[in-house]
């Protein structure tokens, strides 16, 4: 049984090598290319932690008592009393 070899002259068997190399290179480039499915996780994990410590607090709660006085009736109290100075 003859092989495919020897079926082509010596110019298309060096064609035929050259272009199954080329081939498997580029297979080989292209599979190395793809993002692997941990790493395309990890990355959005650490986009949502980023995101989420740049957001604000929702558990953080405003103080009702920032612009309240401590002695709201000290200013009325000098106001009324004419006899203070």
């Amino acid at each position: 049984m003859p092989s495919i070899l020897f079926t082509f002259n010596r110019r298309e068997t060096l064609f035929l090598i050259i272009a199954a190399v080329a081939i498997g290179v580029a297979v080989l480039l292209y599979f190395r290319s793809l993002p692997s499915a941990p790493k395309v996780e990890e990355a959005a994990a650490q986009k949502a932690a980023e995101d989420v410590a740049k957001a604000e607090n929702p558990f953080s709660a405003d103080n009702p008592l920032v612009n309240v006085e401590t002695n709201p009736f000290g200013k009325v109290k000098k106001v009324l009393n004419p006899f203070e100075q």
